[in-house]
């Protein structure tokens, strides 16, 4: 300040050090198919654009609905021989008995009911066409929408579940390998993903994976058969109408090319009865989107350096398959290319329990679990971002001395909430800055400020060991 016209002068001076904010660790991004991308009328305005939503209903508003199945009723009528009406049956069955491939939706139910908060939606169309990997370079298919995320900062999870209907493993693959490869690049995401179960093989299913990048992704297995519903096109979805014995003249006669709409103005007991048939039939879905969930509520209760295993997953009537001991085995430890396999497992009393916590890297001793990947995600980009600040600053002892007291503080503060290991700070962590520690007189005068950061992160306690044994009387 230039002093040059008598009076008082106020002079302000910080005294409180610069601090590091922990960035988000659980906002996942949902790639997949919408009924529509809709902003300001515009049909297509959001494809390709991803979307932060906070909520089902927010969704809904410009993304539309999920897909909706077409049914074949039944109404089936016994006459006795007295003509009277002696039993009525109500059946309900998908049209071919199978379901749409479009999930992203139901998904994202998964995702909120699992605990799930603020996302991401990049659509990469609607469900006129079939579910492709696409060429990223053209933003088309699910490999353009992961490409479009790219430009995103705030998104930490990357989830994909339309990708289970692809044609091929080998079309799966590419879809996994493209998002692994992003996760590296940025550095600041994680991917969840899922077991393709189409025709392939646990080996084959490995092997399309490739070798790259493993340590930022996590596979859980099986499907899941959820409490939700479909939603019904009542107006394609066709109702049949079969009489045995003989009936009266006044009986109920419905006719060829009753819908399940006209059901609902003209007899409205039986579009009722009918109605209740469809909700005994439920989605089965890929568990990324619940899985999803579980990150984002373990991270809040407990921190991202908790596992996010060993947790119940709502709105979850039982797993596909029912996985043994014996079956987890191999879906746990795989010593010939260490992609490990996460199981979902029913528990008599428990419900169903994520019961894995290991990346694709499963014979990585640094990167084997999910939360130590995460919880280096997360200190990574939270330094990072807290000290830009000093870019351009002057490269000298006093800004060295700032930026160790800044992240000192940071990294005592998870080191009391538990994500450290370490009975004091020195033990769990070190950070190393200065000339002659971590940088040269060359490292100075090229403007390099270089910092040393090492982390005594926790792991969990996979398996548990209790030795027994007979102890001998001694009186």
């Amino acid at each position: 300040m230039s002093y040059k016209t008598p009076g008082v002068y106020v002079e302000e001076i910080s005294t409180l050090p610069s601090s590091v904010a922990g960035v988000e660790t659980a906002i996942p991004a949902f790639i997949g198919y919408t009924e529509k991308a809709e902003e300001d009328g515009d049909q297509k305005a959001l494809q390709f654009e991803p979307t932060r939503i906070t909520s089902l209903m927010e969704f809904s508003e410009k993304f539309g609905g999920p897909r909706k199945e077409e049914f074949e009723f039944t109404i089936a009528d016994t006459y006795d021989q007295d003509s009277e009406l002696a039993s009525r049956d109500f059946r309900a069955r998908l049209k071919d008995g199978t379901s749409s491939p479009f999930r992203l939706f139901y998904s994202l139910q998964f995702y909120f009911s699992n605990g799930g908060g603020p996302c991401y939606i990049v659509s990469v169309g609607d469900y006129s066409g079939t579910i492709e990997a696409g060429d990223a370079e053209k933003k088309e298919g699910l490999m353009g929408g992961i490409r479009a995320l790219e430009k995103s900062d705030e998104p930490t999870l990357i989830v994909f579940p339309d990708a289970m209907s692809l044609e091929s493993a080998n079309d799966y693959g590419e879809v996994v390998k493209t998002a692994l490869g992003q996760c590296n690049k940025l550095k600041d995401r994680f991917t969840i993903v899922d077991r393709y179960n189409g025709d392939t093989g646990l080996s084959d299913f490995r092997e399309v994976l490739g070798t790259s990048f493993l340590s930022y992704g996590a596979v859980y297995y099986p499907n899941l058969k959820t409490t939700f519903n479909f939603q019904v096109d009542r107006e394609a979805s066709s109702v049949s109408h079969d009489i045995q014995g003989t009936a009266p003249s006044d009986a109920l006669k419905l006719g060829d090319g009753v819908t399940f709409a006209g059901l609902e103005s003209d007899h409205p007991s039986i579009y009722r009865s009918l109605e209740s048939e469809v909700k005994k039939i439920y989605v089965e879905l890929p568990p990324s989107g619940g899985i999803a969930g579980i990150y984002a509520r373990v991270d809040r209760n407990r921190g991202v350096w908790k596992a996010p295993a060993n947790v119940s997953m709502n709105s979850v009537i039982k797993p596909i398959v029912k996985i043994t001991n014996e079956t987890q085995e191999e879906l746990n430890v795989d010593p010939t290319t260490g992609k490990s396999i996460n199981a979902i497992r029913s528990f008599t009393g428990k419900g169903t329990l994520v019961w894995g916590a290991r990346t694709l890297a499963g014979n990585d001793n640094e990167w084997r679990y999910v939360p130590t990947r995460r919880l280096f995600i997360f200190v990574e980009e939270s330094i990072k971002k807290a000290t830009e600040f000093v870019v351009f600053e002057p490269n000298t002892a006093n800004t060295w001395v700032r930026v160790r007291a800044m992240i000192e503080n940071f990294l005592t503060g998870i080191w009391r909430d538990g994500a450290l290991a370490g009975a004091t700070t020195n033990e769990a962590f070190f950070v190393k800055i200065g000339l002659g520690e971590t940088m040269t007189p060359q490292d100075v005068l090229e403007g390099r400020l270089i910092v040393e950061i090492g982390l005594a992160a926790v792991r969990p306690a996979e398996f548990i060991i209790l030795r027994f044994m007979h102890k001998l009387q001694e009186s």
